[in-house]
């Protein structure tokens, strides 16, 4: 360090740091991060003190991680740069489905279940039929291909956040498509519900006025052989917090009905009573 430094030999300095970094993809990343680093420190005339809460708080964030629970995601996620990540990665191919967030929940392996069983091993909500199909862009049935599943219970929890009242695996599923690429499954109709607010992330959305709510939906993870793998959602159509999703998440293209029905036919088809409600919608795969 030069003693007549200023803050922009410091940068530069900081950025000559780095010369000797054998990997240039991590030598240009390091090289962004320090010069908008230092430009907004410059840009906000950020203070010691400030830094050293920022500090704190990012000490705190890590501290909130375990193995069931990932702060920092949560941060990235009410920040919008998961969703940013996302747009900027997720595949725009005409007619593949959509890629959302993957969120903080996704901690746990889900157990293997067989086509038509049920995910909802509590019982309490609102019962509902989950089907469709997982296709190539052409068109084309995927069979064997695999869907992953997770979702908040009737009460806007998920499993490993109330361990004493929900079994291990309860609103997840790993599912196979059959020889024509369908799937099905039983759950319940999932809840909005509101993203932890029990460590620094929700004091950061308390401290500018936000809510936490998210809008309610059902988590996938579709992979075939050959093809690109999606992280999407499905979004409850007509719920609450559609247009404000504390994570910035939601996509039209991903909003569908969970409509009721009594059809008996339907109920048998796929072993339960009526009413209940279904869900139907296909999950589109780019080729890679």
């Amino acid at each position: 360090m030069t003693t007549d430094a200023t803050d922009t030999t410091v940068t530069d300095e900081a950025v000559h740091s780095l010369n000797g970094t054998a990997d240039p993809r991590l030598r240009d990343l390091l090289t962004a991060l320090i010069r908008h680093l230092h430009a907004f420190a410059r840009e906000t005339r950020l203070t010691r003190e400030e830094w050293e809460r920022a500090i704190g708080f990012l000490t705190a964030t890590g501290q909130a991680c375990t193995d069931t629970r990932q702060e920092f995601v949560l941060l990235s996620d009410v920040l919008g740069l998961s969703m940013l990540l996302e747009t900027i990665n997720g595949d725009h191919a005409s007619g593949a489905t959509e890629s959302t967030v993957l969120g903080p929940f996704h901690m746990t392996e889900s157990p293997v279940r067989e086509l038509g069983a049920s995910i909802d091993l509590v019982g309490d909500g609102e019962p509902c039929v989950v089907s469709g199909r997982v296709l190539s862009r052409d068109g084309t049935p995927l069979p064997g291909a695999r869907l992953d599943v997770w979702q908040a219970d009737a009460h806007g929890f998920y499993d490993v956040q109330r361990p004493d009242v929900q079994p291990p695996g309860n609103g997840r599923g790993l599912f196979t498509t059959d020889a024509e690429g369908r799937f099905w499954f039983r759950t319940c109709v999932p809840s909005p519900y509101p993203i932890p607010t029990d460590g620094p992330v929700g004091d950061l959305l308390r401290a500018t006025g936000r809510h936490p709510y998210r809008p309610a939906h059902i988590h996938f993870i579709a992979s075939a052989p050959e093809h690109t793998p999606v992280t999407t959602h499905i979004f409850v159509a007509g719920g609450a917090h559609l247009d404000s999703d504390a994570v910035f998440a939601v996509k039209q293209s991903l909003v569908h009905d969970f409509a009721p029905t009594d059809d008996p036919s339907l109920a048998r088809e796929f072993g339960v009573a009526t009413p209940f409600r279904h869900a139907r919608f296909d999950l589109v795969l780019e080729p890679s």
